[in-house]
């Protein structure tokens, strides 16, 4: 019985002291000293440091002159230093150094800077060490993801990392807590204390086991709500990262398997009905073929060589003729 009262009086005791510790913790990142950085839609600030006995702040234009003009906007922070919001109502769109006005309306130095929150997610194969093309894994590949926010500067300046967390949503709309990696350890990716720029986790994700990660696309972003900054200003980009999709998949989704489909290609020939041809046709007479006959044995006439007579023949054989009678009647006498 004593055992079980010892027992319990030692689990109180490490509550309260756990308690303890956390208390400064979480009272720290809410602390802000003069000169800090605070980021709108923060609440709860204690800016008691910041602020010493002056109770209202000034903010004046880049071209201004500080010492000797009044501040282009002031604020009354009376009742409101040890629990102050950076309002985007109020700061939104005046940025930069605000100043502690003092009850003479003058500048009394920085009292902190406001700027706007800024939240980028990536993931990087580390297997082959490239970012993802297209948004795609190969199954199997390692991962890690990448932050880059201008919240980390709250680590060096308050005694706290900003917490950011990631989400991953599965295919069919499951959110994970924690990442496995591929010897099946999970990573828990909530409240991870982002003290860098840029921020990388280790190599905390693999979806090589498709009973955990099945194939599909898987939708990425990040958020910080530290302080609240996300419930008062939810604005993608800004406290809410801007989402990204990432494909699970063995084959490159660039790739596709050629199919052979039968075609058959039709030519068609269009001929020109403006053309004119202008064709030379040449008549050609043809004769008939006629059976052909069997030799006969009949002569063949062979006609007589025509003659020409030369000039005065007539006339010479004439007188040959009278010659040769003279001749004659000479003989008989």
């Amino acid at each position: 019985m004593n055992m079980i009262k010892n027992g319990v009086k030692i689990l109180i005791f490490l509550v309260c002291l756990s308690q303890f510790c956390a208390g400064p913790a979480s009272a720290a990142i809410n602390t802000i000293q003069r000169g800090n950085t605070v980021f709108i839609g923060e609440e709860g600030l204690d800016i008691s440091a910041a602020m010493g006995p002056d109770t209202k702040i000034g903010w004046w234009a880049s071209a201004a002159e500080i010492s000797t003009t009044s501040p282009t906007k002031t604020i009354d922070l009376t009742g409101r230093i040890t629990s102050f919001m950076v309002s985007p109502s109020e700061f939104d769109g005046y940025l930069g150094n605000w100043y502690r006005v003092n009850s003479a309306g003058k500048a009394d130095g920085v009292a902190f800077l406001v700027a706007d929150p800024q939240l980028v997610i990536k993931v990087e194969d580390t297997t082959v060490d490239v970012d993802p093309a297209l948004q795609w894994i190969p199954s199997g590949d390692d991962i890690r993801f990448r932050i880059d926010t201008n919240l980390a500067q709250i680590a060096s300046q308050r005694s706290l990392s900003p917490p950011i967390t990631i989400k991953v949503q599965s295919p069919d709309g499951a959110i994970y807590s924690s990442v496995r990696n591929a010897a099946g350890i999970p990573t828990s990716i909530e409240n991870l204390p982002v003290n860098t720029v840029p921020f990388y986790t280790g190599s905390i994700w693999n979806m090589g086991n498709p009973d955990i990660y099945p194939p599909g696309t898987y939708t990425i972003w990040a958020e910080s709500n530290v302080n609240k900054m996300n419930d008062n200003y939810d604005v993608t980009g800004k406290t809410i990262s801007k989402q990204i999709t990432l494909l699970n998949q063995g084959v490159n989704p660039l790739i596709t398997k050629a199919t052979t489909v039968p075609t058959q290609t039709t030519r068609t020939t269009t001929l020109a009905t403006s053309l004119t041809t202008t064709q030379t046709v040449v008549s050609t007479t043809v004769p008939t073929p006629h059976p052909t006959e069997p030799p006969t044995t009949a002569a063949t006439v062979v006609p007589a060589p025509s003659q020409t007579k030369a000039p005065g023949f007539e006339a010479t054989l004439a007188i040959a003729a009278i010659l040769f009678g003279l001749v004659v009647n000479l003989k008989k006498d």
